[in-house]
């Protein structure tokens, strides 16, 4: 018999007894733990915690689980969500001209290794039409002029967020989708927008950044995936990688060694994401891998 399965995540100040009292409350209520990790940060002084479970007692229900949980937690002031383990979180993916972030959560997508439901592709150019069509994921071309009025800009960042509310979206991934959200489109999507970028920023701005960091004899190149928000690139950081390379190496290929980075480390953010394996700890991330 299969049961049902959940992953509790939650935060709260530390305190004695956290575990103990989780733990209690789930066997009380028919549940198994199947994994478990927590985090107690002495800086901040608060305590993070992630737990996979399956409710083994028919008799209690998920809105059983959840009000009773309820109560617990507002004694403890926590912070708290509880996931269906088994429901995959629905995705758009935003993308401008350079799609190999695209491509590879695609890829990834389609064959199980990323356990969501893509339900639309966004772009300011029609690049990947062919490419969403193929894997038959719904594309959305919505223009936005380099030298666009803000009202414009407005509109399609309204039209963007009428998308993410169609598709009750959980997470929005900017897959090198190379427009400055407003503040208010960051704020409508706090928490649930994934961006990647290359981890030279802020050194090498602008086009080519590869280029300029050959011409500056760069030893070390890599990709940094964060939440947005409204300090451009500033966000809690989800995942970094890097590489290391040498005098031999051209900017195209620097250029290739750099992109292959952005694939891994957007794809590890994203996974982490819909596996609930990311709280935020006022501007950090606590990751549980």
């Amino acid at each position: 018999m299969t049961h049902p399965e959940y992953i509790l995540t939650l935060s709260c100040l530390d305190q004695r007894g956290i575990v103990h009292r989780v733990s209690g409350f789930l066997a009380e209520h028919g549940c198994n733990i199947i994994d478990s990790a927590q985090f107690g940060d002495a800086q901040s002084e608060l305590f993070f915690m992630r737990v996979h479970f399956a409710s083994e007692d028919t008799a209690v229900t998920e809105a059983a689980l959840r009000t009773d949980f309820a109560a617990l937690a507002d004694g403890m002031r926590m912070n708290w969500q509880l996931h269906d383990a088994l429901k995959k979180p629905r995705v758009i993916i935003m993308v401008s001209k350079i799609g190999h972030c695209l491509n590879d959560l695609l890829f990834r997508y389609k064959s199980g290794l990323l356990p969501v439901e893509i339900s639309a592709i966004v772009s300011n150019h029609t690049d990947f039409y062919q490419l969403s069509a193929s894997y038959n994921i719904p594309f959305h071309h919505l223009p936005l002029a380099a030298s666009a009025s803000s009202d414009a800009k407005r509109a399609q960042e309204e039209r963007v967020l009428e998308i993410v509310r169609e598709h009750d979206i959980d997470l929005v991934v900017l897959a090198r989708y190379m427009q400055i959200l407003s503040p208010q489109m960051c704020e409508a999507l706090k928490g649930r927008a994934i961006n990647i970028h290359h981890s030279f920023l802020p050194s090498f701005k602008g086009a080519k950044p590869y280029y300029q960091a050959h011409e500056r004899g760069v030893k070390l190149i890599g990709a940094t995936a964060h939440f947005v928000t409204s300090d451009l690139d500033e966000g809690p950081i989800i995942e970094q990688d890097v590489e290391r390379v040498d005098h031999a190496m051209g900017p195209e290929g620097l250029t290739a060694i750099g992109r292959d980075v952005e694939c891994v480390v957007l794809a590890r953010a994203v996974k982490w994401f819909v596996e609930h394996r990311i709280l935020l700890n006022g501007h950090k991330t606590v990751v549980f891998r």
